[in-house]
């Protein structure tokens, strides 16, 4: 059997190169939103349910073009381009963050940027398909989601450093967020060369002709990936509530970002390990193991008693995320034929962007209704009934 060290080295340049890419526009975002939550209530006098509105347009509003980018690459038969405009959208739209003067504006700068993130997310995510060889699929989107993740939590520790010695200066540390995100669409141009496109028939007009009814016809196995994702998506709402759950249990403003930062190791550290396992064994039972733990991790923060407790929560909320996101992508590749690569990716995210419409908005309203128990038990409900259509679905159709 191949060790770990001989399956890196087989992965592609490029796929290192797109998880370089990841983890630097990562760095320049997270350092807006590990401190957005908390700027937009106390700075900008927002409530609890317009974060919550905030964050779920911007998601589903990054959904929704990833529907159109992936089916466009496919149309193509070329990614590169596209994911190019995305990541330089996001770059571009984060001076909008240092100059808002109220939350109609971040909800203005987070659209921007999240149209960005939709524009790259499924080209990108159908090119990692592109690069790798079938049997390591896992390994590479597990790579790409650890360097994705490393990012999320560089991105927050920076935050905390530059308000310290800022002197809680918000705007200041969204003006440096730019650098980072210039510096990933640097890497994408000179560092990622796609594959060459398979050579087209003269006269063979239809070849990259991509029609709806292609994707209505990619069969049980594909809907049912975006059935378990779509679930985890509703269970599991922006982590700005993570953020806002630190802060109610008495977290200084200044150590706000440690919770993303906490969330993004652990997620950092598992999500390369499960996706190397997963090449080996079943997915699906990964999938479940995933499940589980986020209601251990809703049900600590619906209930804990100190930050210390809330931590933990946080903590199995990242190990969650490890177990899940790049099984979910690899299955996606894996159950997708590769002309219509880009248009799965699409679809899938389309639908989990709807979810994290509904979760983040239904999560605001718990939160503002029933404080935080509310919004963390209603979690662990949609995930236990979640993992008992999961598990009843692996019993009647193993991988």
């Amino acid at each position: 059997m191949m060790n770990d060290g001989t399956m890196r080295n087989r992965l592609p340049a490029g796929i290192w190169a797109l998880g370089l890419v990841s983890l630097f526009m990562d760095v320049s975002s997270e350092m807006i939103h590990a401190l957005l939550p908390v700027f937009l209530v106390t700075v900008l006098g927002a409530s609890t349910i317009t974060v919550g509105l905030i964050e779920g347009i911007g998601e589903a509003t990054a959904s929704f073009s990833k529907l159109f980018s992936g089916w466009l690459s496919d149309r193509l038969g070329r990614r590169k381009l596209l994911i190019v405009i995305g990541y330089g959208l996001g770059a571009l739209s984060k001076p909008l963050f240092a100059i808002a003067p109220a939350a109609a504006w971040v909800g203005f700068a987070r659209f921007s940027d999240r149209v960005g993130k939709g524009i790259r997310g499924a080209p990108r995510d159908a090119l990692i398909g592109d690069m790798v060889a079938p049997e390591l699929t896992g390994a590479a989107y597990g790579l790409r989601q650890s360097l994705d993740t490393v990012g999320a939590f560089a991105g927050p520790l920076l935050a905390i450093g530059l308000m310290a010695v800022l002197a809680g200066d918000f705007r200041a540390v969204f003006w440096i967020a730019v650098i980072p995100g210039l510096i990933a669409v640097a890497i994408l141009v000179f560092g990622v060369k796609e594959p060459e496109a398979e050579p087209q028939a003269p006269g063979d007009t239809e070849k990259n002709a991509v029609h709806p009814a292609d994707v209505r016809r990619m069969g049980g196995t594909f809907w049912g990936v975006v059935a378990i994702g779509a679930t985890l998506t509703l269970a599991r709402f922006s982590e700005a509530f993570l953020v806002l759950r630190a802060s109610d249990a008495g977290l200084v403003p200044s150590l706000i970002p440690l919770v993303l930062v906490i969330m993004n190791v652990v997620y950092a550290v598992s999500a390369y390990p499960v996706g190397v396992i997963s090449d080996r064994l079943d997915r699906r039972s990964l999938l479940i193991i995933g499940f589980v733990i986020l209601i251990l991790a809703d049900l600590i923060l619906a209930t804990a008693p100190d930050l210390w407790i809330v931590l933990v929560g946080v903590a199995l909320w990242g190990l969650h995320m490890g177990m899940t996101q790049g099984l979910l992508a690899a299955l996606v590749s894996d159950s997708a034929p590769s002309p219509l690569r880009g248009s799965a990716f699409g679809v899938f995210h389309l639908v989990t962007g709807i979810a994290t419409l509904l979760a983040s908005v239904i999560a605001g309203g718990l939160w503002a209704w029933f404080g935080p128990a509310g919004t963390f038990f209603g979690g662990a409900l949609v995930t236990l009934l979640g993992l008992a259509g999961m598990v009843v679905a692996t019993r009647r159709r193993p991988r």
